[in-house]
C-alpha cells in the first residue's frame, strides 16, 4: 500500500523551512520510503526575526503570528507542489515552529495554524503533533523515534545534530530517546556575532581557545545527570547557558561549546554502548564537531547521503502524518515519558 505525503519542518536553529515530499510503502508490516522531492527555503530576514522574537510577543501578537505563519507555510507548500508538478498527495504534515516548550508545566506551542495551510493548499493537513503528548504527561519530544524505529531500523541509534542534539536508540526491546545537549542553537548564535550565519566546518571554533573552567561548568549542568526521557527548550538555554557565556570572546566560546557538545554526545554513545550511529541534521556538516565526537568514542559513525542528513526530520513528520491518518500510534511513550503510546496530531 502506497502513501504520498509532504512533511514541513522548522527547527530551533532557524536555518529555514524544510519541505520533503515522500512515498511510503507498507509491505508485510514493514515500512519503506522514497524521498521524491525536497527543498530548504531560507527565511527572509523579516521572517527569521519574527520567529526569533516570537517568545517576547503579547498574546494578541502571537495569535496573529500563528495565523500569518500558517498562511506562509501554506503558500510555500503550494508553490512547492506546483513547481514539482506533484499530483499524488494524500496529506501535508506540519511540525510548525516551536515558541514555548514547558512540558513540566503541561504546555508546548508550535505556531503555524494548520487550517491556514489547508486554505492555501486544499489538502488534508495534520499539525500540532506535540501537545497531546505533553497533556499525557510526556515531554512532547523527541517525536522522531517512531521513524527511527520503523524506517531506519538497521542502525543501533540515530543522532540528530540540530538546534539541540537528540538521540534515539534501542534499549531492552524499547525505543529510548532524549535530548542530549544544545548544539546549533548556541553555535549559530555565536557565529552570528562574528558575521557568519553558522560556523562552516567548525572553522571559527578552530581559531578559538577552549576555556576549560567554563567547559567544566557547562558539563556540570543538572540536566546531564537526569535520566531519560528528557527534553530541552529555549527557556533552559536562557536560564542556564546564556548567563555563563555572556562575557567571553566569541571564538573561544565556539571552541569551548563545540568541545562541550562533543563531550556530552560521546558520553551518551559510550554509556549506552552504541555500536553504530546514523548522524543527521545541519551539525553533520560541522566537520570539526564530527571529528571531535569520533575522537571521544568507539562508536562507528555513519554519515548518510545529503537528502537524509538535511531532510530526515521533515521526512519523519510526513511519516507521522501518514500514521495519524491511519489512526496508528506515532508517538512512543518510551521516548517521551507519556502515559502510553498514542496517535497524535490535529487533522484538518
Amino acid at each position: 500500500m502506497n502513501f504520498y505525503a509532504i512533511g514541513l519542518m522548522s527547527g530551533t536553529s532557524l536555518d529555514g523551512l524544510d519541505i520533503c515530499y515522500a512515498k511510503f510503502t507498507q509491505t508485510d508490516f514493514v515500512w519503506n520510503f522514497d524521498i521524491l522531492n525536497c527543498e530548504t527555503l531560507p527565511y527572509s530576514s523579516d521572517w527569521e526575526q519574527s520567529l526569533r522574537n516570537a517568545v517576547n510577543l503579547s498574546s494578541e501578537e502571537l495569535l496573529k503570528l500563528n495565523s500569518d505563519y500558517g498562511f506562509y507555510l501554506g503558500g510555500k507548500t503550494s508553490e512547492f507542489i506546483s513547481k514539482n508538478k506533484i499530483i499524488n498527495l494524500d496529506l501535508i504534515a506540519s511540525h510548525g515552529h516551536t515558541v514555548f516548550h514547558q512540558p513540566k508545566n503541561r504546555f508546548t506551542l508550535q505556531i503555524g495554524d494548520g487550517r491556514a495551510i489547508k486554505s492555501k493548499t486544499n489538502k488534508t493537513v495534520i499539525y500540532d503533533f506535540r501537545s497531546q503528548d505533553v497533556i499525557l504527561g510526556g515531554n512532547g519530544a523527541p517525536l522522531v523515534p517512531i521513524g527511527d524505529q520503523l524506517l531506519f531500523l538497521e542502525f543501533d541509534a540515530c543522532l540528530n545534530l540540530g538546534g539541540f542534539s537528540n538521540i534515539s536508540l534501542k534499549r531492552n526491546g524499547k525505543r529510548l530517546a532524549f535530548d542530549i545537549c544544545p548544539v546549533n542553537i548556541i553555535l549559530n548564535d555565536l557565529a552570528l556575532k562574528l558575521g557568519k550565519k553558522f560556523d562552516d566546518n567548525g572553522d571559527l571554533a578552530k581559531l578559538g581557545m577552549i576555556d576549560y573552567e567554563l567547559l567544566d561548568q557547562l558539563n556540570q549542568f543538572k540536566f546531564y545527570q537526569e535520566k531519560a526521557p528528557k527534553s530541552l527548550g529555549i527557556e533552559w538555554i536562557k536560564e542556564q547557558v546564556l548567563p555563563l557565556i555572556k562575557t567571553q570572546k566569541s571564538e573561544n566560546l565556539l571552541a569551548t561549546f563545540t568541545e562541550h557538545s562533543a563531550v556530552q554526545i560521546a558520553k551518551v554513545l559510550d554509556e549506552f554502548e552504541i555500536k553504530n550511529v546514523l548522524i543527521t541534521g545541519g551539525g553533520t556538516y560541522n566537520n570539526y564537531l564530527i571529528e571531535k565526537i569520533k575522537a571521544k568514542t568507539k562508536t562507528e559513525i555513519q554519515i548518510p547521503k545529503k537528502e537524509i542528513i538535511e531532510y530526515k526530520e521533515a521526512l519523519i513528520f510526513a511519516f507521522m502524518g501518514v500514521l495519524r491518518s491511519l489512526n496508528l500510534n506515532n508517538v512512543l511513550s518510551s521516548a517521551t515519558g507519556s502515559l502510553y503510546d498514542h496517535s497524535s496530531g490535529l487533522i484538518c
